[in-house]
């Protein structure tokens, strides 16, 4: 790969996803139902080693697919109600155990970031029904790192201290 994150950035229209990170851009949104909410809604999600490009710990009401797009791999940290700490690599690689789509349920926390060694990786996301910033909620690190201890270093490490746990309200939609 000779391209560097910024200009995956623009070449697909990317700009920064508020509270979660990473760059992204919404490329559908389904036709919404009676209370406002789409049908389904997909992103493009650049997560990159360098410059803090990291999807932070958060969990969703509704189940969320994620797809490997290029790049290299991507951790994905999941943290079942349960208490069960795993993680899941996105890549290009099935010999090596890589996903090139795989769901998180609905209620787990979930971060990713570029795994160790790579540069950056462009991913996607759909739901259905469709996001809304109403359903974000992200994640304490102390609190997390307290009920996942065996996960608490990658918890820390997914984690934005100062940033608002919950993403304003239609800016932008996702």
């Amino acid at each position: 790969m000779t391209e560097d994150p910024a200009e995956v950035a623009a070449r697909y229209g990317l700009r920064p996803l508020p509270v979660e990170g990473g760059l992204f851009r919404r490329t559908w949104t389904g036709p919404p139902d009676g209370s406002g909410r789409p049908a389904g809604t997909a992103i493009l999600l650049l997560l990159a080693a360098r410059d803090g490009l990291f999807s932070a710990l958060h969990r969703l009401p509704i189940d969320e697919v994620w797809h490997f797009h290029r790049g290299d791999p991507v951790a994905l940290l999941l943290l079942d109600p349960g208490g069960g700490a795993r993680t899941a690599v996105l890549g290009h690689d099935p010999a090596a155990g890589h996903h090139v789509q795989f769901t998180v349920p609905a209620g787990t926390w979930m971060g990713g970031r570029v795994a160790p060694g790579g540069s950056w990786a462009l991913c996607g996301t759909t739901m259905a029904p469709g996001f809304l910033p109403s359903d974000y909620e992200g994640a304490a690190a102390d609190d997390l790192a307290a009920a996942y201890p065996s996960a608490a270093e990658d918890i820390r490490a997914l984690c934005r201290p100062g940033t608002p746990l919950r993403m304003p309200p239609e800016d932008p939609p996702r």
